[in-house]
């Protein structure tokens, strides 16, 4: 109960309501002395009103009015002569004297304040002014213990009233925090608490409610955050099914390609010039779709393996490349164009750059033959003192806005009908394992270019 939010508030208006009832207290408790020891000099001008109508009274008459104004004498000042009014034996010296006519505020709170800690007996002076003016001036003596009595009294009368308003205050204050907040917070966390329970269930994505500005906020950030893990949630259970999926069929094309291989070997010892010049490229081609099978499977084991970085002449990739793609060409108006030095060499992993250029050139040949039209595709590269820049240039269309949002994102970033968007995604992870980046420089009607960029610093991989 103390430790939640309302009890807290509970406790805090309490002591809150508390200190703002002791600044009124001490006050209170000063005007109340200064307003009974004004009541003793009146009652004691009321009894020397008898001694000034009769110069001659009896002593039984002087004790009995000088005890109905609890006081042991009276001092009336009138024109400028001080006259020694009613008087009986004091028991005690007197201790102290206080002037009533016009006193500051923080004296009467500090009269009072000592008045409240001193328990001992005492016989005081008061100053005062007569009632109606009466004359000049009026003193009295009387004893402190009726005064601390009454002012006491006061005081925990004050105090027990300050405490019931507290009280009552606070406990209006816990109802209408707990039903205002605090309900509409638990209501928060219960949501929360469900969705956590059974993220992927959308019917337990909280619709926003409160009347409240700040808790409609939160709702509105919760039911956002919880939409989007909801969508990750399902699409990584997707890939998941997928990676499932890829693995099984990767292990069984595996197979299949593994005994292509064993064909090509026969194929290789054929005399016909064609084959000759084509078996290598089959060859190739078969080796790198067994091997990519083979990082398939371990991709769905773990992740993408690391790159094995060796040095190697980038102008072999990209003939290899190209290649492949001349063969998918058929009758379609399409030229390729390589601009590698013979001597630039890179050092990376051949076959995981070879997927990644083969990608960006398959996609400008998709790209430029849905079009119907005439193009070119062109791979060129160069080196710096940081940098080895690979760029691949196309005169296709351009991409797709769509494709442009999602560019890298895996099922997002397809650029053709029928495309899952997971060729750039693993090209750009590709790069990434190098230590490189890859980036589209340009997309427009005019054509598309990429460009690799792979550090030459220690800093790879």
């Amino acid at each position: 109960m103390l430790n939640s939010l309302s009890g807290r508030f509970l406790i805090l208006t309490t002591v809150f309501v508390m200190l703002a009832e002791m600044l009124i207290f001490f006050p209170s408790v000063a005007r109340f002395r200064e307003d009974f020891l004004l009541s003793r000099l009146e009652r004691a001008q009321i009894a020397s009103l008898a001694l000034l109508a009769d110069d001659m009274i009896d002593a039984d008459l002087e004790e009995e009015l000088l005890l109905n104004a609890e006081v042991f004498n009276v001092v009336l000042r009138r024109d400028a002569v001080r006259q020694l009014v009613l008087s009986s034996p004091m028991p005690r010296p007197i201790d102290g004297t206080f002037d009533l006519r016009d006193p500051p505020a923080m004296l009467l709170i500090k009269d009072a304040v000592t008045r409240l800690l001193k328990s001992e007996p005492e016989v005081i002076r008061i100053i005062g002014a007569p009632v109606r003016e009466a004359g000049l001036l009026i003193e009295v003596t009387m004893p402190t213990e009726g005064l601390r009595a009454a002012m006491l009294d006061y005081g925990l009368r004050i105090l027990a009233l300050s405490a019931v308003i507290s009280i009552f205050t606070a406990s209006l204050l816990f109802l209408a925090v707990r039903f205002l907040l605090v309900r509409p917070i638990r209501g928060v966390v219960d949501h929360m608490q469900r969705y956590a329970a059974a993220p992927e269930d959308a019917r337990q994505i909280i619709e926003p409610s409160s009347g409240v500005t700040e808790l409609r906020e939160a709702e509105d950030a919760l039911q956002s955050m919880q939409v989007e893990l909801t969508q990750a949630l399902k699409q990584k259970e997707r890939l998941a099914q997928l990676g499932g999926a890829v693995a099984r069929v990767s292990h069984d094309l595996r197979n299949i390609l593994t005994s292509a291989q064993l064909f090509t070997d026969r194929i290789e010892m054929s005399e016909d010039p064609v084959v000759q010049r084509m078996a290598p490229k089959l060859v190739n081609s078969i080796t790198r779709a067994v091997n990519l099978c083979e990082t398939t499977l371990a991709f769905g084991k773990a992740e993408e393996p690391a790159p094995r970085l060796t040095r190697f002449a980038l102008s072999e990739i990209v003939n290899d490349v190209i290649a492949s793609e001349r063969l998918a060409v058929g009758e379609h108006d399409l030229s390729f164009a390589e601009d590698v030095p013979i001597g630039l060499s890179v050092r990376a992993d051949p076959e995981q750059l070879y997927r990644v250029i083969s990608n960006l050139v398959r996609n400008a040949r998709q790209a430029i033959i849905a079009t119907g039209k005439a193009g070119e595709i062109s791979v060129c590269a160069q080196e710096n003192d940081d940098d080895w820049v690979i760029c691949v240039h196309d005169t296709g269309p351009g991409l797709p806005k769509k494709a442009l949002e999602h560019l890298f994102t895996p099922f997002q970033g397809g650029a053709r009908k029928g495309g899952t968007g997971l060729g750039l995604a693993i090209a750009a992870e590709l790069i990434r394992g190098h230590g490189g980046v890859l980036e589209l420089m340009r997309s427009t009607e005019a054509g598309t270019t990429f460009e690799i960029r792979l550090p030459k610093g220690d800093v790879a991989v």
